[in-house]
C-alpha cells in the first residue's frame, strides 16, 4: 500500500509538471473595437473593457461584438462625454460588469447615464494620484490626469463630471497599459517612462493630440508599443496613423508602432 500510494503521488507531480506549461502559456488579450473602445482579456480569464463605445461608427461588426459581450468583470470610463461613455450602460446591465472611474464621474455616470449604483462601488474608485487593487490584486489601476473636458451631456444640459483622466492599468502575468483617454500632450507624461508596455494614445487632432503631439508623447513614456486611437471614425479627426509613424519616423521611434487594425487581437506575450 505504500509502495501505491508513492507511486500515486509520483503520477500525481508529473501531472503537476506537465500542467504548468500549458497554464503558463495563458497569453493577455487585447482586442481594439475602434475609436478609444478596449478589451483586456487577462490571462486568468477576467474581462475588462476600457470607454467601451463598440458600436461607433469605425467598427462594421459593433452590433454583433456588443451582443458577445456577456461576460465583463471590469468597466473602465476616462471621462463623461458620450464617444467614450459608449454601450457601457447595457453592457454593465447585463454582465454586471463593475465600474472604474473617479470619484466625480462614477457618481455622475449613476446619477445622469443609469449605470447600476450597486455596480458602481467605492473599492472600484479612487482619484489621480491613488492606486487600486482590483480582482484579488490580479489588475493595479492608477488614474493618470489628461487634459481634456469634463463635462457630460444629460437631457438637462451639460453637467460636471469630473475631471478627465486616463489609466495605467497593471494585469498580473500580462502588460501594463496607458490608456490616455482624450488629451493634449503635457509634460508629466514622463513621469510614466519605464512603466508602460502598451501606450494608447489618441492622435485625432481637433479634439485631443494630433500626430505631431502623440509622437512627442511616445517620446516622453518610452513604451514598449505605442497604439494609435481616437482617429479616424469621423471625418472631424483629421489626425491619420500615416502621420503618426511619419512623425514617429522623425524621431526614431518608428519601431514602437503598433498599429491595430479595427476588430484586431494582439496577444501580449
Amino acid at each position: 500500500m505504500k509502495k501505491m500510494r508513492l507511486l500515486a503521488g509520483g503520477i500525481v507531480m508529473i501531472m503537476t509538471l506537465c500542467a504548468a506549461p500549458l497554464l503558463a502559456a495563458e497569453q493577455a488579450k487585447i482586442t481594439w473595437y475602434g475609436h478609444s473602445a478596449f478589451k483586456v482579456v487577462t490571462p486568468a480569464g477576467k474581462v475588462l473593457l476600457v470607454d467601451p463605445w463598440i458600436t461607433n461608427p469605425a467598427n462594421p461588426n459593433g452590433k454583433k461584438d456588443l451582443e458577445a459581450l456577456d461576460k465583463v468583470d471590469l468597466i473602465f470610463i476616462t471621462h463623461g462625454h458620450s464617444d467614450h461613455i459608449g454601450d457601457a450602460v447595457e453592457i454593465a446591465r447585463k454582465s454586471g460588469a463593475r465600474l472604474v472611474a473617479t470619484f466625480d464621474l462614477q457618481k455622475a455616470l449613476v446619477a445622469y447615464k443609469g449605470y447600476p449604483e450597486k455596480q458602481a462601488e467605492r473599492a472600484t474608485t479612487g482619484s489621480f494620484g491613488g492606486t487600486l487593487r482590483l480582482l484579488d490584486g490580479e489588475v493595479l489601476v492608477r488614474f493618470i490626469h489628461a487634459v481634456h473636458g469634463d463635462s457630460m451631456d444629460t437631457d438637462k444640459g451639460p453637467v460636471y463630471a469630473g475631471r478627465a483622466g486616463g489609466f495605467l492599468i497593471s494585469v498580473r502575468g500580462g502588460p501594463s497599459i496607458y490608456h490616455s483617454g482624450d488629451t493634449d500632450l503635457f509634460g508629466d507624461m514622463a513621469f510614466l517612462s519605464g512603466k508602460v508596455d502598451m501606450m494608447l494614445l489618441c492622435i485625432g487632432d481637433k479634439f485631443t493630440m494630433g500626430p505631431v503631439d502623440a509622437a512627442q508623447a511616445v517620446k516622453l513614456v518610452r513604451p514598449v508599443m505605442a497604439v494609435p486611437m481616437h482617429f479616424g471614425t469621423f471625418p472631424v479627426l483629421t489626425g491619420t496613423a500615416e502621420q503618426f509613424r511619419a512623425e514617429l519616423k522623425k524621431i526614431g521611434l518608428e519601431k514602437l508602432l503598433r498599429q491595430m487594425k479595427v476588430g484586431e487581437t494582439v496577444l501580449w506575450q
